[in-house]
């Protein structure tokens, strides 16, 4: 079953000792958050003759406010994340494969970024509504993340067009792939397991059957753009965090056990990247299954 929700501290003194912390530094961040949407905003003058100018400028704003968030969760929370795994190269251009439980998995994702050089590029699919929310949605529509609406005819075309930009231009590059669609929750995992038993797919314990397409019009789009495929499998220690939570500092250690693949290792064909991509999630099932009963990932590297 999905980790439960983290509980709150149940004294009240560490909770209000939390709240006043977590106030002024979400106060903080979203202040300057709409600060750097004015930067990124003014820099759209410079597309028509100087791209590179603005892509450069977009990658600045969101590697110093990710920045900014990943040094705030590390001095007012002593965050740390904890990684196992295969050596992952400096600046390596890759898609990310991570499950996804709730909102705090970015920022854990983030922290992991930034050690290796590439917190400002990363991107993903995002819900096309959440481009015109000021602050985060502005800050990912600078940035080339791909906004979808959930109708695949119209969705293929935007992602084609925005990997073909990526590409041909050489913008360095962390796409993450949340490949379940979406956060567990208990009944969404009962769900996926119906589907998983009536499909003929290995039944899941603690992820929900992978989403295909988003994947493999990724690797379509980027196979000749990265490096490698990074499988990343996301622990929690004592529950699930929402990002309130996250920000006021109840959730200091999470664990993140990382394989790394060669692209040119995967199949080129969609059949052979959805079982690649299905075979991995097993994996990761299997990977949480003992992380839950031991507290730790097993390190499979090598």
């Amino acid at each position: 079953m999905p980790l439960p929700d983290l509980p709150n501290p149940v004294d009240s003194a560490e909770r209000m000792f939390a709240l006043a912390k977590a106030t002024p530094t979400a106060t903080f961040l979203m202040s300057t958050l709409l600060g750097f949407n004015a930067i990124q905003t003014a820099s759209t003058a410079l597309i028509p003759f100087a791209p590179n100018s603005f892509r450069r400028i977009n990658r600045w704003a969101a590697n110093t406010w990710w920045g900014i968030c990943v040094d705030a969760a590390h001095q007012l929370n002593n965050a740390e994340l904890v990684s196992t795994g295969d050596d992952i190269p400096l600046r390596e251009n890759a898609i990310v494969v991570i499950n996804h439980q709730n909102m705090p998995d970015i920022t854990w994702l983030m922290d992991f970024a930034r050690q290796k050089g590439r917190l400002g590029d990363m991107k993903w699919l995002v819900k096309d509504i959440i481009k015109y929310v000021p602050g985060v949605g502005w800050g990912m529509l600078f940035i080339d993340c791909v906004f979808i609406k959930r109708d695949w005819a119209t969705d293929r075309e935007t992602i084609r067009k925005t990997f073909a930009k990526l590409r041909d231009n050489d913008v360095p590059v962390w796409f993450i792939s949340f490949s379940e669609g979406t956060r567990i929750t208990p009944e969404k995992l009962a769900q996926s397991q119906d589907y998983a038993r009536k499909h003929g797919h290995y039944v899941p314990r603690h992820t929900l059957v992978p989403r295909s397409k988003g994947f493999v019009a990724t690797m379509e789009g980027l196979r000749d753009h990265v490096d490698a495929v990074y499988d990343c499998t996301l622990g929690y220690v004592d529950g699930v965090p929402t990002m309130w939570q996250y920000i006021k500092g109840y959730c200091p250690k999470a664990h993140l056990h990382v394989r790394r693949y060669p692209i040119d290792t995967l199949p080129k064909d969609e059949a052979g990247l959805t079982d690649w991509l299905h075979a991995r999630f097993q994996e990761k099932d299997e990977l949480l299954e003992r992380y839950y009963a031991t507290g730790a990932f097993e390190d499979t590297a090598g």
